[in-house]
């Protein structure tokens, strides 16, 4: 399988050269020269089979040369063995139509766990064959920074330096981050919003001066392999409802745009999705360029589910390129207008690509408290304020009731107790695998919103590339 960037001029890369640049070169992401695709047949012989088997057949075809089947296997069996139940992302139901997707059972708590214990074990392999070292850098709004810190900490060959507006995410999320104590773990607190952390994240993949002398990546997801790693539990979800017989219909919610856009993928490979429901809150870019085309960023507002209050969704510029006819060029040019203006308009071939999978539904502050409320009251399911937005999507959509609808749990309810006890009456609590979270000791770095100060304090720890 070979890689192109969005934007055009990157240099194409196997699976390995993908995992360990994150981003492409030319600012663009990086996304397979085509799609693999399954029959309805090879689907169909995918039920029964455990996660981890499910795992090795949905991604062999993006990881081939670079890995054998025997090695994907072998990774794939060490990141979802620690994962607290059997069946790693299994499936509730909440009533007839709507069911819940549980992604939360890793060590994090969070989705993100599915694919970074992946990627933090594809870093280590790649590494080692190649006597490097790798400088990961990240930006989070909440989960994806524990989850990342969780997979590499204490490894060999890697140092990671996660930034997070200050503020701006639960207790829970950022004790996850700054109470590991491992020396290659670096925790970064900035004035801002996430978008900003995120902007400058981006900056540095682009900076000469640091990418000269460190070896660069990224656990955002713009980092395909964690894409794809979460491209399987689509597969696993709409199995187990019937596919490829039936179609199903997922609700997302949404911020950065990876976790839907897997869902793209899966149906690019051939799963029968009848649609992709993009759940936002208030911070609604998305919605507003899947509805109208208006793909304009607003100011950050910040809400009870902090990890969605983005206005800058990386991973959109993937559905864009695809859409859009797969033109580089005329992505880039598109793409630079936005970054200047924060402003652009979707294109008729980009509009019109989108609407075919694509449904997006807004949630304000109330509609998920509704809809915490309605899970709870009449399901007896506890479930977090991300996941609500995404199940007030999946509930307000007008699809066909004979169409099951799979709400993607996101986080444990017991990382926003505050916002589900003001809910539902409950305070959940975190599960005893967890442990004394809030007796340990926090490490982080407070540093302004300024690209220069961030960089210095990453050079002046990160180490050089062999």
């Amino acid at each position: 399988m070979e890689y192109i960037s969005t934007r055009g001029s990157a240099q194409a890369l196997d699976f390995e050269g993908v995992t360990l640049a994150g981003l492409a070169s030319d600012g663009g992401l990086y996304v397979p020269r085509e799609w693999p695709r399954f029959t309805a047949a090879q689907i169909a012989d995918m039920r029964g089979l455990s996660y981890v088997e499910l795992a090795v057949r949905v991604m062999l075809p993006f990881v081939t040369p670079s890995l054998t089947e025997d090695e994907l296997r072998d990774l794939c069996t060490r990141a979802y063995g620690r994962f607290a139940h059997e069946a790693v992302t299994p499936l509730t139901q909440f009533d007839q139509q709507h069911w819940l997707l549980e992604l939360f059972h890793g060590p994090t708590l969070a989705f993100k766990d599915v694919a970074l214990q992946l990627l933090g074990r594809l870093f280590e392999h790649f590494l080692q064959k190649n006597q490097d070292h790798l400088t990961i850098v990240g930006a989070t709004s909440g989960d994806t920074g524990s989850a990342a810190i969780d997979a590499v900490a204490g490894r060999e060959r890697v140092d990671i330096f996660m930034l997070h507006p200050k503020g701006r995410v639960s207790d829970v999320q950022r004790r996850q981050m700054t109470t590991v104590r491992a020396p290659n773990v670096h925790n970064i607190a900035i004035e801002g919003s996430f978008d900003d952390a995120q902007a400058m994240v981006k900056r540095m993949f682009v900076d000469d001066a640091m990418t000269g002398r460190f070896r660069i990546s990224a656990v955002n997801s713009i980092n395909w392999a964690r894409l794809m790693a979460q491209v399987v539990y689509y597969f696993a979800a709409a199995l187990q409802l019937g596919a490829p017989d039936r179609k199903v219909a997922f609700s997302v919610p949404t911020g950065n745009f990876g976790d839907v856009f897997a869902g793209y993928v899966a149906a690019q490979m051939g799963l029968p999705i009848e649609r992709l429901i993009v759940a936002t809150n208030i911070n609604d870019i998305l919605y507003r360029a899947l509805t109208t085309g208006d793909y304009s960023a607003g100011t950050v507002t910040p809400t009870a589910a902090p990890s969605m209050d983005i206005q800058v969704s990386s991973n959109f510029e993937r559905l864009l390129f695809d859409c859009g006819g797969r033109d580089g060029k005329a992505l880039a040019e598109q793409m630079r207008g936005f970054e200047a203006s924060k402003a652009m308009q979707l294109t008729n071939a980009q509009r019109e690509g989108a609407a075919a999978l694509f449904t997006s539904v807004r949630a304000d502050g109330d509609d998920m408290v509704r809809a915490m409320a309605w899970a709870a009251e009449n399901c007896g399911e506890v479930i977090d304020p991300h996941t609500a937005i995404g199940l007030h999507g999946a509930r307000n959509c007008g699809i066909d009731p004979s169409v099951p609808i799979v709400t993607l749990a996101t986080a444990h309810p017991a990382k926003f107790p505050d916002a589900v006890e003001r809910a539902t009456g409950m305070r959940p609590h975190l599960p005893s695998r967890i442990g004394n979270l809030f007796d340990r000791q926090e490490a982080v770095v407070e540093l302004p919103g300024d690209y220069d100060a961030v960089a210095s304090f990453v050079a002046e720890r990160a180490t050089p590339s062999s």
